[in-house]
C-alpha cells in the first residue's frame, strides 16, 4: 500500500483536491448528468442551469461545483490525459 507522501511526491496536484462531498450531493449530480446534456465545466454556468431547481443556494453551489468536476473529468478521460491542469495562481 502506497503512503500519502509517496502520492505527494510522484503527483503534486493531489494537494489540490476538493473537499470530500456528502453523498446527497455526489447522487443528485450524477442524476442531473444522465438526465440532461446542458452542463459543462464552467461552475458560473452551470449554477445558472440550477439556480430555480435547487432548494437552497448552498446545496445549489456544491452540486453546481460537483457537476463541473464531473463533467471537467470526463472530458480528460476523452482527451486520453490522466492528470487534471493545475489552475494558475
Amino acid at each position: 500500500m502506497t503512503s500519502f507522501k509517496e502520492v505527494v511526491s510522484k503527483e503534486p496536484w493531489c494537494l489540490t483536491m476538493g473537499r470530500i462531498k456528502s453523498l446527497m450531493v455526489k447522487r443528485a449530480a450524477k442524476q442531473l448528468l444522465e438526465g440532461e446534456n446542458l452542463f459543462n465545466d464552467t461552475f458560473e454556468q452551470n449554477k445558472k442551469i440550477l439556480k430555480n431547481t435547487m432548494p437552497s443556494k448552498p446545496i445549489r453551489n456544491k452540486i453546481a461545483g460537483y457537476i463541473a468536476r464531473l463533467v471537467r473529468m470526463k472530458k480528460l478521460k476523452q482527451d486520453g490525459t490522466t492528470k487534471p491542469a493545475i489552475p494558475a495562481q
